[in-house]
């Protein structure tokens, strides 16, 4: 089927949260801007990126004082600010930055406004770039617990973000940029001195999909997707010093891992009392390495979920002490390794995998040391950022004779379907499970869902969905497997607009699924 592009304006939309007021803004731009994705608080708790929430180019520490307290397991949604448009290189004053790109100035952020004209002191040189929100403490979060957080959603806040690449900084620091490096007198009144490179970036929407555009020589574009996830988390580490927002370290904070999306869940080491969950950095896209600098940098609004796990908790990734994040998602387990040095981050994450497999999944360490070998590919997350990061993505279908896989509906628990290495779930049971109707046209071979406010509709073998009449384009096709059509389960959050987040509970895959925030 072919489909025809689809543009919209780029509008307005205000509405009230409780005490808090936002606004979508309209955008004057030469290009087709259109509505980005931001149109509720979903978390039971809100933080905004107000100046009083936020801190700029480090993190929180032992002695920070906790904005906000939260039961465990509450979702909690934080407003998050990039950095790009505001810092000292491209003038602290994104409504300038931005208007050279045909931005007005409605369409900055009042945040971003905010941030840029305060007192806050931001030194260009030693401080972290990034704007950090938070922290929020969970109740019950003592030293040596574990906080799980949960990605329930990511929104967009505005249409566009910028890569940047600085001097002396990414994996070419003495190639790139290619110019003549900072000039003297470069400062935040004269940033054109500082001879950066950054390359504002509009997204775009094509049947249901978001893409990042980039110009060529011969004025086409480049379009390539966006993929949504927060840069730095962490809780805070158990020190007064100032803890500089560059690198990662063993809590958390800027690792850089593109595959901590919607759906992923990850767990930190607590340190300090109440574990102080802080969140920023916000990427619509990032590759691997990083190496300009930045990815694409761009405000979201993102919703987790924080729930304290004590020791012996099952869902632990390791039976023994536990000091360094770790994370997983419908697709993989990931360990992490962190160090200055890349092959000391290699072999910290390959430690880790060999731990995860030996104690979560009784592996014989030699044999598990043979698997990773044989089977695991380890990324590069990022090399700019001081302390590098490598992560192992292990395959949990690899271990489907080991383990169990169960989703959890709303207490009702289903099997799912592994078909060509991916989890499957029927259509009509989850739907139905989540409070919707289907009605299955044999003649067409589609399957038509209601869910709340959502219509849906299914085919066969198609990778086209239509959802209240708008065509939305996913390669996760619906298929028919023993009589019943079943859906990967990757795509329940998209199309029906479900939360799914995988924990692995002693030997059991569980993925929780619920149109709710609610555990």
């Amino acid at each position: 089927m072919f489909i025809n592009r689809t543009i919209r304006k780029f509008g307005v939309s205000v509405g009230i949260i409780g005490m808090f007021a936002f606004a979508l803004p309209s955008v004057g731009f030469s290009m087709p801007l259109q509505p980005t994705t931001l149109d509720k608080v979903e978390g039971d708790y809100y933080v905004t990126s107000a100046i009083g929430n936020i801190r700029w180019g480090s993190l929180p520490n032992r002695d920070s004082s906790p904005i906000l307290t939260v039961p465990s397991g509450s979702a909690v949604t934080f407003d998050t600010v990039s950095h790009e448009g505001l810092i000292e290189d491209q003038g602290r004053n994104p409504v300038e930055y931005f208007g050279k790109f045909g931005i007005s100035p409605d369409g900055v952020l009042n945040d971003a406004k905010a941030i840029a004209s305060s007192a806050i002191q931001h030194d260009y040189v030693k401080d972290g770039p990034h704007i950090i929100t938070g922290p929020v403490a969970v109740e019950g979060a003592v030293p040596g617990d574990v906080l799980k957080v949960e990605v329930l959603s990511l929104q967009t806040r505005v249409p566009y973000g910028v890569i940047s690449n600085r001097h002396g900084k990414g994996a070419l620091p003495n190639e790139f940029p290619e110019n003549t490096g900072p000039q003297e007198g470069a400062s935040a009144t004269k940033p054109e001195l500082y001879n950066n490179v950054s390359i504002f970036t509009p997204i775009e929407e094509i049947n249901g999909n978001w893409y990042g555009l980039l110009p060529t020589k011969t004025g086409k574009n480049v379009r390539f997707p966006i993929n949504p996830f927060l840069g730095v988390m962490g809780v805070a580490p158990n020190t007064s010093e100032v803890v500089s927002s560059i690198p990662p370290i063993e809590t958390g904070g800027n690792m850089d891992i593109n595959e901590l999306g919607v759906g992923a869940t990850i767990y930190y080491p607590i340190q300090v009392k109440g574990g102080l969950f802080y969140t920023g950095d916000p990427h619509f896209a990032q590759g691997d390495g990083e190496v300009a600098l930045t990815a694409l940098e761009a405000s979201l609004r993102g919703t987790v979920r924080l729930t304290v796990l004590k020791k012996g908790d099952p869902s632990i990734p390791h039976r023994g002490e536990f000091t360094q994040p770790f994370a997983e998602t419908e697709d993989y387990w990931i360990p992490i390794g962190l160090d200055p040095d890349l092959d000391e981050a290699m072999k910290e994450s390959v430690r880790e995998s060999i731990q995860f497999l030996s104690d979560k999944l009784d592996m014989d360490r030699s044999v598990a040391y043979a698997y990773l070998s044989a089977a695991t590919d380890y990324e590069v997350s990022q090399v700019v950022d001081r302390t590098k990061g490598v992560h192992g993505l292990i395959r949990k279908t690899d271990f489907l004779e080991y383990v169990d896989v169960a989703m959890n509906v709303g207490g009702t628990l289903i099997k799912p379907v592994v078909h060509n290495d991916e989890f499957y779930v029927p259509i009509r049971t989850i739907s139905e499970l989540l409070g919707g109707t289907v009605v299955w046209d044999n003649k067409t071979r589609t399957t038509q869902i209601k869910l709340g406010t959502k219509n849906i509709s299914a085919q066969i073998g198609s990778d086209v969905y239509s959802i209240n009449d708008k065509l939305v384009f996913n390669s996760k096709v619906p298929k028919l497997l023993n009589g019943e059509t079943v859906v990967p389960v990757s795509v329940i959050n998209e199309i029906l607009g479900a939360y799914v987040n995988w924990t692995t509970i002693d030997k059991t895959l569980t993925a929780n699924v619920s149109l709710s925030k609610k555990q």
